[in-house]
């Protein structure tokens, strides 16, 4: 009867299995001092009729970013005197025509360190203007 060789680790194999150990008891929070920093800011979008076309800017009133939204400090202003909450934003009295084509408006994010995330869906783009003012025009 012959003896059956018997098996020895490849040093090789050995170094890397010893490599993926190490690496494994690595800290976990080690890639958490890396990670970049949260952006402040809502995000803001408008999208037409079976999403037939979308618009959205960056609304941060927080560092006031130029260039972002068109009617910055009006929509921080009303925004801020709604307390951050989009359903209460001071809405204004006007006449829109009934024509039913609806706009879906949405805010996703940061406003003065509150998280967001709110979505609304008016009949028409005039209702939408009328209800939140300068917040969702751009």
């Amino acid at each position: 009867m012959r003896s059956r060789p018997t098996s020895r680790l490849n040093p090789a194999l050995a170094t890397a299995a010893a490599l993926i150990s190490l690496a494994a008891a690595a800290p976990a929070h080690a890639a958490d001092e890396t990670a970049p920093a949260r952006s402040s800011g809502v995000f803001l979008t408008v999208t037409g009729d079976h999403n037939a076309w979308v618009r959205g800017v960056l609304l941060d009133c927080v560092t006031q970013q130029p260039g972002h939204h068109p009617h910055m400090a009006e929509a921080c202003a009303a925004i801020d005197a709604a307390g951050g909450d989009f359903d209460a934003l001071p809405a204004k009295k006007g006449i829109c025509t009934k024509q039913y084509a609806p706009v879906t408006v949405s805010a996703t994010g940061t406003h003065r360190g509150k998280p967001v995330s709110w979505q609304k869906t008016y009949g028409n783009a005039c209702e939408m203007g009328f209800s939140t003012g300068a917040v969702f025009r751009f």
